[in-house]
């Protein structure tokens, strides 16, 4: 409760700083008045930037812009001396110095003469200072000699400086609320799509400019008709003398209980062509990068228990699904929600990772017609850890009135995982009016797993059973994935024609052996054993082939309209093999035949359809209607049964788009489409990793009909340096795939997918960034809020889930001087689940975190880091509530004449209560999992920045 209310007490502490002042009067301090004309004719400029920076170190306080007679006013300026710097596009920017005495309600600076810049072509390159703030279009330009930041930081301590943006611990950035899923340098890809390779592994010191903007897929951006399908994108612009020579970080570090670290990085840039190396190995749960640039992002491959009771495919038998977007998971509950409070070194990983990584970045102009960007990295890795699980299932039926079928599991676990990625892009000019871009990729990895877990499953004070299972697994999965888009334009302005191939690929194979002493009690207590010993063999190939063709005719000035098709062609197949223990000969020569199957799908669709876009000066809107015919196909060889099903249905789409005046965008986008059963999910064969939690799949499932409505409004006002940014996005499922359970007097729980409609849900999200003169403070606060309508099924019956949450966050972030920098964030989140079933079930648990970090730097080149984390849990199971404080503590020596060399002494986990616990929320049960995180350690390194550019 103390941490709502040191929250509340920010909030309104935020609230008063960020309220505009009615009048000077009312706050003491002064405003700077005056106008900007040209000096020859004496007209007026309209529109000319006017940023406020401070007398002593010229860094950036605020911003205005002149109204249409060419006037402007800097209010709520404190006492001091400060530079006026004006700006215009094709005039010659003016530092202009003003002070503000301590009585003063008006300063007026007069009118502000600026000269046109006069340049003879070829002789002089002519460079005016950028305004620290900037907006074009839809584009939010950030001036980064604004921001400052600490020597040898990274780029993600300036984007933590900027009006708007966030980065939480992970290193994942928002942006006006919204999750930044790309970061280019200079316009190209760095190391593919991994976000954190650049924020993580550039110093801020090279970036000149960075750019925020919502970036349409490449289709969509040619043709000029928007899809609705956008990604929020920074682009990082180096410094023009910064884009030819060597950078890179590189240092070692050793520490109590065997901990390390050693760091590679090495930049050479010769101004288009660009090449980087990065390395790395610890065992400090650090990373440096993401995995946004694989298609293994969030896989866990920790067999049984890994991921909760029977959350994830066994042993690593997962992975990227036929689109080739992410791992495929068939979870015995549905939808998941959890916070965690484990963390490590700045991530927030359960167990402890030792990795080793490395790659390379490559980008250059091969000639005048093409360019090209590749990526290679490998990294290998060991996860070791530990759980414990609580999960309470809805389990009518099986149990008297109030009570819930209770399970309890402790696991441990150990992973080693190595993988390779390649990313490649290339763009080729086949002459003035055709292009053609070519991006292929390819993942491989191999991993091995092994997972030790004791279970069992009660009800009330009577115990129905207890396991004791060993599974170990090994895995190969194989993706490769091309995309091919032409495009073509024709000597009318706005006729286009483009076709886009997509081609997935997609291996997955492998080994497992499955072992366990299971153990039933009878009502009166006597017990029954039996033992398992199998070895299961997977095979999961799978292939998807996309074609989208789109042709766009201008039928006006403001209106075009587009006609596309698409082909989609998803092959799957779910091989599993299982072998019993033969005791006489001592191996797994006895086919399972009632766990064994051969299974093919094929999912085939036609979609053709067009939309007609009208675009004005300030709205667009675009109407849309696709017909489409899917055909599913399911083969089951080993019970030479085969069915074809067909579905025709219309997927309507619409959009609408208003940009106001000072950066204001409302948007609205409403879509539909199919979304395909997996091969998992069909084949009839009970997977029993889990003795205790079987699975089973469905043949006769129907693909789930998605409607989506998203609406959002943003805002960016460059004169008082506030962004707004409110979203509300809405989903209805039709004969949505949800989990049907049953469980038998002995307790063990038997989960098979079906359909069933009544699945909407409701998200709400609010933000607001604040830039403050005083103290030059970052002020951003977030709402958010989601309210979940499902149903499951338990013993036939229906479980009708209502879930809802809501939070609150506020973080503040200053550099007060070159010596002082303070970072602050808080939040509070309440949750609650209702359950139709087992209303005694019904739950409803806080979580509260507060967070600050700061930097000192101290004389003679010392410098001191700290950061502090506490989480409180409330309402959660006995022994899951707890508060948590975990406090980082470093002292540094900066070594050399440009301060390139840093010795540090850090210490982690200062007190030693770093812990991991999550609550997952599911259709069917609710769980507590704890897991081990690392705790703490002293760590001595020495890192050295190389800096070297103009050669």
């Amino acid at each position: 409760m103390r941490y709502i209310l040191l929250l509340l007490c920010w909030l309104s502490l935020g609230t008063a700083l960020a309220q505009k002042p009615t009048a000077p009067a009312a706050t003491g301090k002064a405003q700077i008045l005056g106008a900007v004309a040209d000096s020859a004719t004496g007209r007026p400029l309209r529109e000319a930037s006017i940023s406020l920076l401070a007398g002593r170190d010229s860094s950036y306080l605020s911003f205005t812009i002149t109204d249409g007679d060419g006037r402007f006013a800097l209010r709520n300026v404190g006492s001091g001396r400060y530079f006026l710097l004006v700006t215009f596009l094709g005039y010659k920017s003016q530092l202009h110095p003003v002070s503000v005495g301590a009585g003063g309600l008006e300063v007026p600076v007069g009118t502000l003469r600026l000269r046109a810049m006069a340049q003879t072509l070829g002789e002089v390159v002519v460079q005016q200072e950028r305004a620290p703030v900037s907006v074009q279009g839809d584009t939010v330009a950030f001036s980064a000699k604004a921001f400052k930041t600490q020597p040898n930081a990274a780029v993600e301590s300036l984007l933590k400086k900027l009006p708007g943006v966030e980065v939480d611990r992970d290193g994942n950035i928002k942006a006006h609320g919204q999750d930044v899923q790309r970061v280019l340098v200079d316009g190209k890809p760095f190391f593919g799509d991994d976000p954190k390779m650049a924020t993580r592994n550039l110093p801020a010191d090279i970036i000149d400019q960075v750019q925020l903007y919502n970036q349409r897929s490449d289709q969509s951006a040619f043709s000029g008709i928007d899809d609705g399908t956008q990604q929020k994108t920074l682009n990082l612009v180096t410094k023009r003398d910064k884009r030819k020579g060597y950078f890179g970080q590189n240092g070692v570090g050793a520490g109590t209980d065997g901990r390390y670290q050693a760091r590679l990085g090495l930049n050479r840039f010769n101004n288009g062509r660009q090449l980087s190396a990065v390395g790395q190995a610890n065992n400090l749960n650090q990373t440096g990068f993401g995995d946004n640039g694989s298609p293994a992002a969030g896989d866990a491959s920790s067999g049984p228990g890994g991921s909760g009771l029977g959350g994830a495919l066994p042993g690593g038998f997962e992975g990227p699904g036929s689109g080739g977007g992410g791992p495929v998971r068939i979870a015995s509950g549905g939808s998941r929600q959890g916070l965690s409070s484990g963390t490590g070194g700045g991530n927030q990983a359960i167990g402890v990772t030792e990795a080793l990584s490395g790659g390379l970045n490559y980008r250059d102009a091969w000639g005048k017609r093409a360019e090209v960007a590749t990526s290679y990295f490998v990294s290998r890795s060991t996860i070791r850890n530990g759980q414990q699980i609580r999960r309470e299932n809805v389990a009518t039926g099986t149990t008297e009135p109030g009570e819930s079928l209770l399970t309890q599991q402790q696991a441990d676990s150990r992973n080693r995982v190595l993988s390779q990625r390649f990313n490649l892009r290339l763009d080729y000019k086949l002459d003035s009016l055709t292009s053609l871009r070519f991006t292929p990729s390819l993942w491989w990895r191999q991993s091995n797993a092994l997972n030790i877990s004791q279970q069992q499953t009660s009800v009330g004070e009577r115990q129905l059973n207890q396991s004791l299972s060993r599974y170990q697994s090994d895995a190969n999965t194989l993706w490769g994935g091309g995309n091919t888009l032409l495009m073509r334009r024709f000597a009318k302005l706005g006729r286009t024609l483009s076709a886009n191939l997509n081609t997935v690929l997609n291996n997955q194979d492998g080994d497992a052996l499955n072992q366990a002493t299971n153990t039933f009690f009878a009502p009166d207590g006597t017990p029954t054993t039996s033992q398992l010993n199998q070895r299961i063999g997977l095979d999961n190939p799978a292939r998807t082939q996309t074609l989208n063709l789109s042709y766009t005719e201008p039928l006006s000035l403001q209106h075009k309209l587009e006609l596309h098709y698409n082909l989609a062609d998803s092959r799957s197949r779910a091989n599993r093999q299982v072998r019993d223990f033969d005791e006489t000969t001592g191996t797994y020569s006895s086919l399972n035949l009632p766990l064994s199957n051969r299974f093919s799908s094929n999912f085939r669709t036609h979609r053709a359809g067009l939309t007609l876009q009208t675009k004005r000066l300030r709205y667009t809107y675009g109407l849309g209607l696709d017909a489409q015919q899917a055909d599913l196909l399911v083969n089951n060889q080993t019970a030479d049964l085969a069915l074809t099903r067909r579905y025709q249905q219309l997927l309507p789409n619409a959009l609408f788009s208003y940009n106001g005046s000072r950066s204001r965008t409302v948007r609205f986008n409403y879509r539909t489409r199919l979304q395909a059963p997996t091969a998992v999910q069909l084949q009839p064969v009970a997977d029993n990793t889990n003795p205790l939690s079987v699975r089973l799949g469905n043949p006769d499932l129907r693909p789930e009909y998605i409607h989506t409505l998203t609406g959002t409004y943003t805002q960016f006002n460059a004169v008082n340096n506030r962004s707004v940014f409110a979203s509300l996005n809405g989903s209805k499922v039709q004969d949505r795939i949800v989990s049907a359970t049953s469980f038998s007097a002995r307790g063990v729980q038997t989960t098979r997918p079906v359909n069933a409609d009544g699945y909407a849900t409701l998200n709400g999200f609010a933000s607001v960034g604040q830039r403050l003169a005083w103290h030059k403070l970052n002020l951003n606060l977030t709402t958010n809020g989601n309210l979940t309508r499902s149903r499951s099924f338990v013993n036939d019956q229906a479980n009708d889930t209502r879930s809802w949450n809501l939070g609150q966050g506020l973080s503040l972030n200053s550099a007060f001087n070159d010596q002082l920098e303070l970072g602050l964030r808080a939040n509070a989140t309440y949750q609650r689940a209702t359950y139709s079933l087992l209303p005694q079930q019904n739950t409803s648990y806080w979580t509260q975190t507060l967070e600050t970090d700061l930097f000192y730097q101290l004389p003679g080149n010392w410098a001191i880091s700290s950061d502090l984390w506490l989480t409180r849990y409330a309402g959660r199971s006995a022994g899951f509530n707890q508060s948590v404080a975990l406090w980082n503590l470093a002292l540094t020596r900066q070594l050399f004449k440009a301060k390139q060399g840093e010795l540090k002494l850090q210490a982690y986990d200062l007190l030693k209560q770093n812990r991991s616990v999550v609550r997952n929320v599911t259709d069917t049960y609710l769980e507590d999992v704890r897991s081990n995180v690392l705790t703490r350690y002293f760590l001595l390194s020495f890192t050295y920045n190389l800096r070297q550019f103009g050669k």
